[in-house]
This record gives C-alpha cells, structure tokens and sequence, in this order.
C-alpha cells in the first residue's frame, strides 16, 4: 500500500474514531443528565413543536420529550456497554486461544459456542424477560442474556481469524526471533490482528441490545403493560416510536416524536458504524 493510500486509511480512522467518541459522549452526558421522574403534565403545552418547545417539543401531556431521550439513553447505554464489552472479552478469548494452541480450552470454547449457537435466541430473551421480577426488571439481565446467545459467531470469527494467522505456527515463530508473551499476544496478535474482528462484532451486539430494548419497550407500550426493561418511572425511545405512530394511523400532531425517535436509532447505528470503521485494519 502507498504511503498516500496510507495516510488516509489513517485519516479516515482518525475521523470514525471522532466520531465515534462524540456520540459516545451525548450518550454519557445523556446518562448523567437524565432525571429520575418525567415533568409533571401541563395540558397549555402538549403537542408543541420543536421550534415553540426547544429542542424536541412536547408530548400529549405538555411533557418535553428531550426528558424522553435522556431517560431512554440511561436504560439503554449501561446495558449495551456491558454487552459489547463480553462479547469482546468472549471473542479475544478465542482467538488467543486459538493461538495458544492448548487444545483443552480451544475445546471448551468450541463446546460453549455449539451449545450456546443451537438456542433460539429470541425464545430465550423473552424466557428471561418474563422470569424477572416486575420490582426488578432491568434491561441488565436481558442484555447480558444477549451477549451470550451472540457470543459464539463472534468467537468462530475471531477463532478463524487466528488460524488463518498461523494459530500456534505464528506464536512459536515470534517467540523464536525473541519476542516477550506480552508483544506476542496483546500486540501482534490482539491488537495488529483481531482489533477489528472485536471490536466490530462488541459495536454489533451493543447496538443489537438497544434495538432489542426498543421493541421490547414498544411492545409493553403498545399493550399498555409495564415494560421488561425498566421501571414504571422511566421512558423508553420506544415511547417517541408508538407516540409517533399514534400520530400517523390518527392525525395527531406529534410527527416531531417520530422524527426524534427515527433519530435516536439512526444515531445508535451512526455509533456502531463509527466504532467498526475507527478499528479497520493498518
């Protein structure tokens, strides 16, 4: 590759990785800032648009719906960190693995992602939605649950991804020209090699939990039910989605909290995107 071509694969990294951490950075903030109970109903308010209410407008009840997005932000970006992050941890596992070239774990591993790719995953995430305790429903469990279930196409991948290396080939090689266990596994082979498969697959499932927890969410909503996800106090994106819907199928105005939620989707995905193109490949 030229050096042209180089820098700007650099450069492009460069800009993903920005954009990645800006929006990782509304979704902090949005976290932190999101209060506890929704704004009491003001009737002289409901259905204003964004340019009267900045910056989202209000809802049926005169509620800003700029609460909704913080408060769907802080059910979402917790559980969808922690299920990005296992599954990071369960694919690097088996790449090195892989690469260790002990047959008992590589085993194991094989053994896990056979048993744990035969379930139907939808099957059992509604299994464990309705199992929780309404008192202590939480989108925790319901993501972790996910995290499992999609652990094993990212441990093939990172597996295949290390035999085409080398597997055990590639380290003895590196150790024979004097290379630490440190530069061998972290650098060369976690960092230089399985960085994107990791990462990508992690931005996959956490973004694939937030889709989750909106239908989920939209569901409850749509039955007028307590949600699986979160306590009775918060809202959902799912919420915008259905008062979206509503606004569609009876003329209602509220075509803002439509916009909104089709808003907060995008930006999750622009996120994920963000993330897979920041870890492409030198």
């Amino acid at each position: 590759m030229s050096q042209t071509a180089l820098q700007k694969n650099a450069a492009a990294r460069r800009f993903w990785s920005i954009v990645a951490a800006t929006v990782l950075a509304v979704l902090a903030y949005s976290t932190v800032a999101a209060p506890e109970f929704l704004s009491a109903p003001d009737l002289k308010q409901k259905y204003l648009g964004p340019s009267e209410v900045a910056p989202f407008g209000t809802d049926n009840l005169g509620v800003p719906l700029v609460e909704y997005a913080l408060q769907g932000a802080s059910v979402v970006s917790g559980p969808a960190l922690v299920a990005g992050l296992m599954v990071m941890f369960l694919a690097m596992l088996a790449g090195l693995s892989r690469c260790a070239g002990l047959g008992w774990t590589d085993t194991a591993l094989q053994a896990f992602t056979e048993m744990v790719g035969a379930l139907p995953r939808l099957v059992v995430i509604l299994v464990v939605a309705l199992v929780i305790p309404r008192e202590f429903r939480s989108l925790y469990p319901i993501g972790v649950t996910w995290a499992i279930l999609a652990a094993p196409g990212a441990m093939d991948e990172a597996a295949a991804t290390a035999e085409r290396l080398g597997g055990a080939r590639f380290v003895e090689a590196l150790r024979a020209h004097g290379f630490s266990a440190w530069r061998i596994y972290v650098v060369h082979i976690v960092s230089m090699n399985l960085r994107s498969v990791i990462v990508r697959q992690g931005a996959e499932v956490a973004m694939q939990v937030v889709f989750l927890e909106i239908a989920l969410s939209y569901l409850a909503e749509s039955r007028h039910e307590p949600s699986f996800t979160h306590a009775d106090s918060m809202k959902s994106w799912a919420a915008l989605l259905y008062h979206g819907y509503t606004a569609l199928v009876a003329g209602i105005p509220m075509y803002h909290a439509l916009a909104l939620g089709f808003g907060l989707v995008a930006m999750v995905a622009l996120m994920a995107q963000a993330v897979r193109f920041s870890a492409r490949p030198r």
